[in-house]
């Protein structure tokens, strides 16, 4: 069923997590951080939506074909100016007050193993210390857990705006490409509200809702995955 609108519950958020992630919690997985020798995470193109909804197969774009030969340079960069990351619709399945957790691959758990990383900076390339993170996807079948809080759960950036994810990689269901859900807050300020994708999928040319300006850059090793994405906060 594909998603509708839905509010941001701003002001739960803001409230109540960011009290409880006062004393951060270091994360172990490894990031290339802002200037660092490693490629950060994200896309390089411009905000362009799908236009196929039909399922008519069309070219793929220059961000899809950078995803896949591993190539993609930071989106939107951080140069003064640019615009930050861009908004999509919440979609219907969205749980509030989820448990924090950094690990989704918990007891009933299964599929392709996926490790996402990256970091939040503002639009000056200045790592966000203590950003929110919530996010939420379906299981490798498609279906999302509205009962629970299976692969649903909230994290906050280190000091050097830093996240990791582990995940499994989600599956489809009818009307959408594959794709994570995601609120990202830095503290105190507005929610951004969006949807991480990925790279060589054939939906993404039929999803109305696909931006590629959200691919993630991502690698294979082995059945696993490597996933990074860098989010600029206004």
């Amino acid at each position: 069923m594909p998603p509708g609108p839905h509010d941001d519950d701003r002001h739960g958020l803001t409230r109540r997590r960011f009290l409880e992630g006062s004393a951060l919690v270091p994360i172990v997985f490894a990031v290339g951080a802002c200037g660092a020798d490693e490629e950060p995470a994200s896309t390089g193109a411009a905000s362009s939506p799908a236009t196929g909804t039909t399922g008519t197969r069309s070219p793929r774009s220059s961000a899809e074909a950078a995803a896949e030969a591993g190539e993609l340079p930071a989106t939107p960069s951080c140069d003064d100016g640019d615009d930050p990351t861009p908004e999509q619709t919440e979609g219907p399945f969205h749980t509030p007050d989820t448990p924090r957790r950094s690990n989704f691959v918990l007891a009933g758990v299964s599929g392709a193993p996926l490790l996402l990383t990256g970091d939040v900076v503002d639009t000056r390339c200045r790592p966000i210390r203590g950003a929110l993170l919530d996010f939420w996807q379906a299981d490798a079948r498609g279906q999302y857990d509205n009962e629970g809080f299976k692969l649903r759960g909230h994290q906050f950036a280190d000091a050097r705006g830093r996240f990791g994810l582990r995940t499994v990689v989600p599956g489809l269901y009818p009307g959408r490409t594959r794709h994570i859900h995601v609120k990202v807050q830095r503290p105190h300020g507005e929610i951004l509200t969006t949807q991480l994708y990925f790279p060589g999928e054939p939906r993404n040319r039929s999803d109305g809702i696909f931006d590629e300006a959200l691919l993630m850059d991502v690698r294979r090793t082995g059945s696993s995955r490597r996933a990074r994405f860098r989010f600029v906060l206004s």
